[in-house]
């Protein structure tokens, strides 16, 4: 057995089991200078809290003798972990993740749990002919109409998300009419209509939001998203909706039940 040695790289092991062991440094200790620095950060992010304001990017450079350059590819990479935020002319500590479950639940229901307040901004619900490949999904004829419905989510104020909905307008006729685009889609199908949902198809991948997406959302275009396409069919088996749910990558992770 090879002897102990003390380490010289910080943060051997982590308390929560969740981040990287050493920091993600290897046990050689060589790593790029932004990357030294950005565990450096991390716990002085944990001692400023959220909403701390970080130092200037010269107050950091001058504290940890590191160049500017350096200083800001480890905030860029705070940044896009979520772990920072920009507010006005500074960075701030950012809060936690939201915590979405892949489960057959609504937006709404996801962010109320955790204590969030939750919101929705109408982009558009229009009509129109259903292309073929979409009809297969929702079990209607190519030509059929369709309904559309496109919307911002938020949490708290903040813009997190894009959502579009794709459903037949024979289920759901008087959609334009009778839904509250700031409400729950799935509780105005469930209590308005007794369309109850069965189960669901979900595939998950990251990817950049194009400058429309970014522009709505309001996020940098270079910023990772998370992409979940989504096909739900109804208790008794028959197609439903096809959504695709844009997520920003530094404001959400997912969680979900595994069992036998």
């Amino acid at each position: 057995m090879a002897a102990s040695r003390e380490s010289t790289v910080p943060y051997e092991i982590p308390a929560d089991g969740a981040a990287p062991v050493r920091a993600g440094i290897p046990e050689h200790g060589r790593v790029p200078k932004y990357y030294w620095l950005k565990a450096r950060l991390v716990p002085l992010l944990e001692e400023l809290g959220e909403g701390g304001l970080l130092p200037t990017e010269r107050e950091l450079a001058l504290r940890y003798e590191v160049s500017r350059e350096t200083v800001r590819q480890a905030l860029r990479e705070l940044l896009l972990e979520g772990r920072l935020r920009r507010a006005g002319r500074g960075t701030v500590v950012a809060g936690p993740k939201l915590a979405q479950p892949l489960a057959l639940a609504s937006y709404t229901e996801g962010v109320r749990r955790q204590g969030r307040v939750p919101g929705r901004t109408l982009i558009g619900l229009t009509r129109h002919p259903c292309p073929a490949p979409l009809a297969a999904d929702l079990g209607t004829a190519p030509g059929e109409p369709v309904w559309h419905l496109e919307r911002v989510l938020f949490a708290d104020d903040e813009r997190v998300g894009l959502e579009s909905t794709y459903i037949a307008v024979a289920r759901v006729p008087d959609l334009e009419a009778g839904f509250d685009p700031d409400s729950s889609f799935y509780a105005y199908l469930r209590d308005r209509l007794g369309i109850r949902f069965g189960r669901a198809e979900e595939r998950l991948e990251t990817v950049l939001a194009t400058p429309r997406e970014a522009l709505l959302v309001g996020t940098p275009p270079g910023l990772p998203m998370l992409l979940i396409h989504r096909r739900s069919l109804d208790t008794a088996g028959a197609p439903l909706e096809r959504v695709r749910l844009l997520y920003r990558g530094d404001r959400f992770s997912f969680t979900v039940r595994l069992g036998e």
